[in-house]
Order: C-alpha cells, then structure tokens, then sequence
C-alpha cells in the first residue's frame, strides 16, 4: 500500500453541478472552507455556458473572490476552447477536458461523438500548454453507461491512446454510472497500464451502488495514488439518469487514516465543511462518517 495519497476534493465543481444553483458568495465560502482542510487539491469551477450548466455559471466571479491558498493546487473544468481560453486568462494552470468513452453519452453531455471530441483535443491542448497550464483528460463512463451499458476495458484504453498522442499530461477516469467494481477497476488499470505504462492516473469514484471504497482499495492495490471525492457526498452527473453519488471525501479519509494512509486532510475540519455544504444546498447529504457521530470514528492504531 502507499504510504500518501493525493485526493483532488471535486464538490464546488462536480457536486454543485447536480444541485439547485447557489449563490457566488456561497460557492465561494464553501471552496475558502475546503482549502483549509489540508486538502492539497481543489476542483474550483466550470467554464462552461451558464445555458449548459446553470449551476457554473459565473466562474469567473467565483474564482476572483477565492483566497486562494499557496498550499492548495486548484484545477477547473473546461468543454473546448473558448472554455480554455477563460480559464487561461482567469490564472488557472491545472486544466481539465472531458470526454466519454460512451458515444451516446459523449453526444448527450457534449452533442459530439467521442471520435470528434478525441479529433478537437490536439488543438485545445495545444493551446491549453501555450498558455503554461496542463491538460487532463477525463474519461467518463469508463466502467458503464447509462444509454450503451458495459463498457470494454479495450475502448477506455483505445481513448487514452489517443489523448495521450493529443498531448495530454495526465488521464482521469469517472465512474459516471456507479457501475465500477473491483473488477472492472482491475481490468480497466490493465488494459490502460499496458500501452500507457507512464501516464499519471486518477480515479473518480461514485458510490451508487456502494462499491466506491471496494473500489479505492482495489486501485491502491494497483498503485494508484490520486482520487476525486465530494465532500458530504455531493453530486453525480447531470447527463447520466441515476447516477447520483459521488464518494463522499470524509468517507474516504476515514478509510485512508485507518489504514495508515496519509492524506494530510483534518477530518474534523473537513466534517464541519460537509455540515455547511449540507445548509447551502439545503438537503441532507449521503456521508456514512457525517451521520455516525464522533465516537464510532475509528482512531488508526
């Protein structure tokens, strides 16, 4: 097992992207209270049209008013070049393009087949290093979908070869559906490893069906070392039907901690965040470790 992981904490991006919109000042309260949770990644803000995605909208506004932590490595969503174009002249430095391994997913998230999407990526990483920033690919849907179902290992793979050969700098990798399972992980990290041994690799779990954390422990077995979660469990995905469930951040601290796993996240800190995230989106959220009270915390021996 590692001795560190590295957890990228995706709730102001990716979790707010499936709730009813709330305010800039509210966003940007919850972003200042995650950086100083010891959380050494932020995924801040999407650049995507206010009609795409109300809940993005003004990502400008949010990310001026962020105190920005020097600790903390923030990284923002963008959908093509105009979105690259926003977030380069905003400061960010850590750019992310996602595109999916499902075609009628890829079509209904971005209206381009995923073929088009992986023809556009050159041009668009090309200008995202221009601009001193690096470039992550996500692949969503890479363990199911909701429109096409299974999804092969051999497809992940075969857009990951070609982000790769785009320029990408590193890959992601988004259980969209809730449909991994430490199979699915296993085969999906060997197929990826076999042509792309060198690649930085994350992976974004949710935890629809409550194989999240069976998940992480078959990937950390595999040597992965870099996560998405969502604090209190925020999020899903707006563009695949049930797939509501993003893993829950102190979920997976708890986990890490007790397995003598560092991730230098203060969870105490990080559950009082989860609380203020419940009273902004104004519903309860599905964290195990929120609900379960301070003393059935494990303490790590």
């Amino acid at each position: 097992m590692p001795s560190s992981v590295s957890i990228r904490e995706v709730g102001p991006r990716d979790g707010l992207q499936s709730e009813n919109p709330i305010a800039v000042a509210d966003k940007v309260r919850l972003i200042n209270a995650l950086s100083r949770t010891g959380l050494s990644r932020v995924e801040a803000v999407a650049f995507v049209h206010p009609r795409a995605i109300p809940q993005m909208a003004n990502a400008d506004e949010v990310w001026e008013a962020v105190d920005r932590n020097p600790d903390v490595r923030y990284s923002a969503l963008v959908p093509n070049l105009k979105g690259a174009d926003r977030a380069l002249k905003a400061g960010f430095t850590e750019l992310e393009v996602v595109v999916s391994a499902s075609d009628t997913h890829n079509r209904k998230n971005i209206n381009r087949s995923t073929d088009e999407s992986l023809d556009a990526l050159g041009e668009l990483i090309a200008t995202v290093h221009d601009g001193g920033a690096t470039a992550e690919v996500i692949v969503a849907t890479s363990f199911g979908c909701p429109y096409e179902g299974d999804i092969a290992a051999s497809r992940v793979a075969w857009v990951v070869d070609r982000a790769v050969a785009a320029g990408a700098d590193r890959v992601a990798f988004g259980d969209t559906t809730g449909m991994g399972t430490p199979r699915r992980v296993r085969e999906l990290l060997e197929a990826v490893r076999a042509s792309q041994p060198d690649i930085p690799i994350l992976l974004h779990f949710h935890n629809t069906r409550g194989t999240a954390l069976a998940n992480v422990l078959t990937a950390l077995e595999y040597g992965v070392t870099e996560f998405d979660a969502s604090v209190g469990g925020l999020g899903g995905c707006p563009y695949a039907p049930g797939a509501s469930g993003n893993l829950a951040t102190e979920e997976l601290v708890h986990m890490l901690h007790d397995m003598g796993i560092d991730t230098g996240v203060d969870l105490d800190a990080l559950l009082e965040v989860a609380v203020m995230a419940e009273g902004l989106v104004g519903r309860e959220l599905p964290s195990g470790v929120l609900r379960a009270g301070p003393r059935t915390r494990l303490t790590p021996l």
